[in-house]
């Protein structure tokens, strides 16, 4: 297949891009804007691939993603490129709505006038796989799970402009008869993750001796889903989801933030005990501003029906996570130029 992926050089958009070419031979364009989280040094495994093809776009510049669509010829498109950190939105909510909704809703009409078009003898095989967050659903309770039917309930600018956009592509299904499929995930986590998510801010922060910073009690609970393992789902989408359909991706791997953090400074104890035991390091501070308490997704209809199933649990991912951290310095090394672990995301 020929697949475009927006965002490809993002944290999830590089792992499928790799997954894609290296593991299953398929033929990739990555759309990228590359904005501070777009880091090209994450494609290095599949760059040089003649698979492989990439081109600095944002998805809002409707004429260069007319053009990406009319000369590589896509028989799918995965959409990752998104603004997608809570802290972030709180700070800047406008570069949210610029481009998780004008970027998405600009990915539909393009791909609908590609099908209406040139792409017309694809449509039927054609997919559009709208990759969206758990985070749409809001805060639940102590008990449940969310599921596909769930209604809507964010608290966030980021998490407003993902339901926002989750709703564009429905109605682009609903009204024009585009092939799409969303998806909504929980927490990822894995290699290549850009260090202000908090799996990775805590193992390089622990690696540099500095504080450990935890949000409010640390009580607040998330379904930690391995970046290779959303990757496998979005191909399972791609090759046997339902035109029309949601479906959620999680990794049954629900933990409280304190002590996914506690089980970080464990690996570290354990492989690379200078410094240790860091522990100590934790420091608890103010909460984010609509902290939703806890996430968990009842990925049952994915499982049953495409037969997908995470492989990773969260013990095996996280060591995993950490090893690859403290061998691949070359990579997370620059990025400390560009953001050093401060606190964002407080304004009111």
């Amino acid at each position: 297949m020929k697949i475009i992926v927006t965002g490809g050089a993002g944290f999830i958009g590089s792992a499928v891009c790799r997954h894609l070419v290296a593991d299953l031979g398929h033929a990739v364009l990555v759309l990228d804007k590359l904005t501070y989280a777009g880091n090209t040094a994450s494609l290095a495994p599949v760059m040089s691939s003649p698979s492989f093809s990439f081109e600095q776009v944002d998805i809002c510049e409707r004429q260069k993603v007319e053009q990406a669509f009319a000369s590589f010829a896509p028989d799918a498109i995965i959409h990752l490129a998104a603004e997608t950190h809570v802290d972030r939105s709180i700070d800047g909510p406008d570069h949210f709505i610029q481009t998780n909704l004008v970027g998405t809703f600009t990915l539909l009409e393009v791909a609908r006038r590609y099908l209406n078009g040139a792409g017309r003898a694809k449509a039927d095989q054609f997919r559009f796989i709208h990759v969206s967050t758990d985070e749409v659903f809001g805060s639940l309770g102590e008990e449940g799970l969310f599921t596909e039917t769930t209604a809507y309930d964010p608290s966030s600018p980021y998490s407003a402009s993902k339901a926002g956009s989750d709703h564009l592509a429905r109605a682009w299904h609903r009204t024009y008869g585009l092939p799409v499929i969303v998806s909504n995930c929980s927490n990822n986590y894995g290699p290549y993750q850009f260090p202000e998510k908090l799996i990775p801010l805590m193992i390089l922060n622990a690696l540099h001796a500095q504080p450990l910073p935890v949000y409010g009690d640390g009580g607040n609970i998330r379904d930690w889903l391995f970046v290779d393992d959303h990757a496998r789902a979005l191909v399972a989408l791609l090759e046997r989801g339902v035109p029309g359909a949601t479906y959620n991706i999680g990794g049954r791997t629900e933990r409280r933030n304190i002590d996914v953090v506690r089980q970080i400074c464990q690996c570290l104890d354990r492989l690379r005990p200078a410094g240790g035991p860091h522990e100590r390091l934790l420091t608890f501070v103010a909460d984010r501003p609509g902290h939703d308490r806890r996430y968990a997704l009842d990925c049952s209809k994915l499982e049953g029906e495409l037969g997908w199933k995470a492989q990773e649990t969260f013990e095996t991912g996280i060591e995993k996570t950490v090893r690859w951290y403290l061998d691949r310095s070359d990579w997370w090394m620059p990025l400390r130029d560009v953001y050093r672990g401060e606190r964002i995301g407080v304004s009111r």
